[in-house]
């Protein structure tokens, strides 16, 4: 039996305001549930081109054709363009995503600023950006939020203490290949870690052999973990690539693959102590936090 949870990250105003509403009508179509993260606050975009010296950057954005999947104005916010608050143009989306029973939760208040400038942020700031992410949460749903996942797969010890503070059930911070309780730097944290298991669309698409065609077969053959996460991105799969993302919905559920939430698993897997180390992942820019077997003879 395979086993599948689909994570679905919302980074911009775009992928929220058009990207979301698709999926959901998607997940509706197959009746299956999702985790759903969102970014609240402003879309700063256009400051992502800070990354253009990370070793990658530059092909992933000639892959993923960045400027026709995320649009012109969106690689604008925050520079060239004032920067829109996402979450508020049209908060019934989240709303629709919570009565709908799907897991719902903080991506970011300001994805870029996090992602781009996380050693920066103490403690303190990084807990100040989550409140306010929080208190529109809780406006909209009402009651407060309890998952949470990392932009870019980005960690600091500043984070993991915050989550523990903040009454995290669980997150989804990290790339790996099971649910575990993290380890990083040699201190033990208590909120349970859901790991993506599955290369992102934006890491592999445009590989040799990898287009529309192709990569949903590419991701059901990669389900060789006992506990497999997708994420998709409202920007790529909520939009252009939408199709892609039902072809292989269709094909799992085809092929009798069970379909799960992520606090399913954090409920039902079990939760070895792993560590987290910075590490690289082919496709994508950078360093981000990645799980490791923890070696008790360090």
């Amino acid at each position: 039996m395979r086993r599948i949870a689909v994570k679905v990250d919302v980074d911009t105003l775009r992928g929220y305001i058009k990207g979301v509403p698709r999926l959901l009508d998607l997940f509706k179509k197959h009746n299956i549930r999702a985790s759903i993260f969102f970014s609240f606050g402003p879309d700063n975009s256009g400051k992502a081109i800070r990354r253009i010296f990370r070793p990658g950057f530059i092909s992933k954005m000639r892959r993923t054709k960045a400027p026709s999947t995320y649009g012109i104005k969106t690689l604008m916010y925050g520079t060239l363009l004032p920067a829109p608050m996402i979450v508020p143009q049209s908060p019934d989306i989240v709303k629709r995503a919570f009565d709908e029973g799907h897991e719902t939760g903080i991506h970011a208040w300001d994805h870029v600023y996090v992602q781009d400038c996380l050693a920066k942020i103490n403690k303190d700031k990084y807990t100040d950006l989550y409140r306010k992410a929080e208190k529109l949460y809780v406006e909209i749903c009402g009651r407060k939020p309890d998952i949470i996942a990392a932009p870019g797969w980005q960690l600091s010890h500043d984070v993991l203490s915050a989550e523990e503070d903040l009454g995290i059930a669980w997150a989804s911070d990290v790339r790996g290949y099971s649910p575990f309780m993290p380890v990083f730097e040699g201190i033990e944290y208590r909120v349970p870690q859901i790991p993506t298991t599955l290369p992102t669309m934006d890491e592999i698409y445009g590989l040799p052999g990898i287009n529309d065609d192709t990569l949903p077969k590419a991701w059901f053959n990669g389900m060789t973990n006992e506990w497999n996460v997708v994420t998709v991105h409202a920007e790529m799969e909520g939009i252009s690539k939408l199709g892609v993302l039902d072809n292989f919905i269709g094909m799992a559920k085809d092929n009798g693959t069970e379909f799960f939430t992520l606090g399913e698993y954090a409920k039902t897997a079990p939760l070895p102590r792993c560590e987290i180390i910075n590490g690289t992942l082919e496709g994508r820019a950078g360093t981000l936090a990645v799980q490791r077997e923890l070696n008790i003879e360090e």
